[in-house]
């Protein structure tokens, strides 16, 4: 039921100590600020401990106040509870608690307000750890053969892409993820033609890729026709018409199985994913890398997403070890993603280009040069921020990878030299 929590601990309060220990001077107190904030009582219950302390409670027709004193520790704790089944009695609720306030005079206390509303949506990013946010609508939901997709309006985040109760992509800061997946490789890249992207369904990744006029093709592998579907219809604000671009080549197919199959090469390959969870996670073995090892053309590049170094570090460690085992050149770097509510990980990887060599200056040069517009995040500056890792990052990804051990070459002595 939609409503409104607030739960508070009153310390070292300095009113009128009476309403501390008086259960009866307590309870009207409590029966006038209700009345006045124009909320229903049911009935009541105070009592008054021997020694000290008053426990009450308030049955209300939108739910209940509940506030229990300390005398001896000059402390109060109160929970009031209001539903909004016909109205929003929130602020009503509120009104209570800040009498109750004025009342006791306390010099610090805590106080947390909690909507509850059937329309929050919740990710747990780990097992004790998780984020969310309100929906203002369901606009669709749907289930095919490979997931559950849904479609919300939110207040913060616009419309809001959702795959198995897991959030993917947002209108409003989608640019985040789908900049950092692309422009690091292809503004290192000097020409880039050709761009693959697996997964990647609403459209972003390959919108952002064919901002580089050099790019003459980008293909577009995504498992689910359905997720194509609805990003057309709804999220038009990430793909910007580039399904209708002739550059774009879109497949309906398995991106294991093309992978495993195709005879083409790519400068880029960005893997556009969910979280290597069921079958996805054949997505991210070594078979799989190796695969896309295979289609790079020389100097080619692959980025990926590796998820979150702070609620998943067993993950990205795993991951990582897998790609620098892979690939001569493994470059992991980091940006918050404001819909994942955390610190996000990627990697950029090849056998000869390294991204983090171009500089600032030349990357600014060359976003200026080929007319690469409408960027919201990426730019020369933070093309090497990103890659400026914090000292617990380093420790999952580079400083976890042996080095190689580095032989003395002896020393050769020529005959008859002393």
């Amino acid at each position: 039921m939609d409503g409104l929590h607030v739960v508070a601990n009153l310390y070292r309060c300095r009113g009128e100590a009476r309403y501390l220990t008086d259960a009866a001077a307590l309870r009207q107190f409590c029966h006038d600020s209700i009345n006045r904030a124009g909320l229903t009582i049911l009935g009541d219950l105070f009592h008054e401990f021997d020694g000290g302390g008053v426990t009450g409670t308030v049955v209300l027709a939108e739910s209940h106040l509940a506030i229990h004193t300390w005398p001896e520790l000059q402390s109060v704790t109160l929970d009031v509870y209001v539903c909004n089944y016909t109205q929003d009695n929130g602020a009503k609720a509120r009104q209570v608690v800040t009498d109750l306030m004025d009342l006791y005079r306390p010099e610090e206390h805590v106080q947390h307000d909690v909507p509850r509303d059937k329309r929050f949506m919740y990710e747990w990013l780990n097992g004790d750890y998780g984020f969310f946010l309100r929906s203002s609508k369901l606009i669709e939901a749907s289930k095919t053969r490979f997931q559950d997709l849904e479609i919300h309006e939110t207040p913060q985040f616009g419309k809001l892409f959702r795959l198995d109760g897991c959030f993917m992509t947002s209108e409003r800061e989608e640019f985040v993820y789908h900049e950092t997946l692309i422009h690091p490789a292809l503004a290192a890249l000097s020409a880039p033609k050709r761009v693959l992207v697996i997964g990647g369904g609403d459209g972003g990744a390959a919108e952002e890729a064919l901002k580089h006029p050099s790019v003459d093709q980008v293909i577009l592998v995504e498992l689910d026709e359905k997720v194509v579907e609805i990003s057309k219809e709804h999220f038009g604000a990430i793909h910007r018409g580039v399904f209708a671009n002739p550059k774009l080549k879109l497949l309906i197919d398995d991106g294991l199985k093309y992978l495993s199959e195709t005879k083409e090469k790519f400068d880029h390959i960005a893997l556009d994913l969910p979280d290597p969870i069921g079958p996805a996670t054949a997505l991210y073995e070594e078979a799989f890398f190796r695969d896309c090892k295979r289609a790079l053309a020389p100097g080619g590049v692959l980025t990926l997403h590796m998820g979150s170094p702070w609620s998943r570090p067993d993950r990205v460690r795993m991951l990582y070890g897998r790609l620098a085992k892979m690939f001569k050149i493994a470059r992991p770097y980091t940006m918050f993603i404001p819909l994942y509510g955390c610190l996000w990980s990627m990697c950029a990887c090849s056998d000869s280009t390294d991204v983090v060599s171009v500089s600032a200056t030349e990357i600014d040069a060359r976003v200026s040069a080929r007319g690469v517009t409408h960027l919201q995040y990426y730019n020369g500056a933070t093309h090497q921020a990103l890659f400026a890792l914090p000292n617990f990052v380093r420790e999952l990804t580079v400083d976890a990878v042996p080095k190689p051990r580095l032989v003395a070459a002896k020393k050769r002595v020529a005959v008859g030299a002393k």
